[in-house]
């Protein structure tokens, strides 16, 4: 399985989508928390079918045109990890949760700060949309592409009612 890498411009800055095979593996911005090596990548391509299906939906996604994800998805992780991000995975457009309530669901309500870990080392950001995942009272909290970007993919995804009498 070859891996290889594509750079996608978007309004959110430029973004990084690695594939092998026929997955894709992960989506990083530029200056991301936890990115790694770019050696890891594999080379950059001008053209794929993955990642350039991955890209579409990328752009139609931040374009409002698209709302959900139709791509073979293969995050690297452990057991725990994994188990988190397919709760992550789970969480409804439009709609957050907090650390402790995924640990709680994973049955133990300490876990709280080792579910953000795992939230901050997701290697498909959006993808697995862990920008919604907030802090115990609505905080915007940590975000691997920082807390501009998630406010910004939150915003896009509120729902039209949801705004509508707020003064910002």
């Amino acid at each position: 399985m070859s891996t290889r890498h594509m750079l996608v411009e978007s309004d959110l800055g430029t973004i990084t989508v690695v594939a092998r095979g026929e997955a894709v593996v992960g989506l990083y911005f530029r200056h991301h928390v936890r990115r790694p090596a770019q050696e890891t990548f594999g080379p950059e391509v001008a053209t794929d079918p993955v990642l350039d299906e991955a890209a579409r939906q990328l752009h139609d996604y931040l374009a409002g045109t698209h709302t959900a994800f139709d791509l073979r998805l293969a995050g690297e992780g452990d057991a725990f990890q994994r188990a988190v991000w397919e709760i992550v995975g789970d969480i409804p457009r439009g709609e957050t949760t907090t650390y402790g309530r995924i640990a709680e669901r994973l049955g133990d309500r300490r876990l709280a700060y080792r579910v953000g870990q795992a939230v901050g080392a997701n290697p498909l950001c959006i993808l697995v949309p862990c920008h919604r995942v907030v802090g115990a009272d609505g905080a915007l909290t940590g975000y691997a592409g920082g807390l501009t970007r998630k406010r910004a993919l939150l915003d896009l995804e509120e729902p039209a009612h949801a705004g509508a009498g707020r003064l910002f």
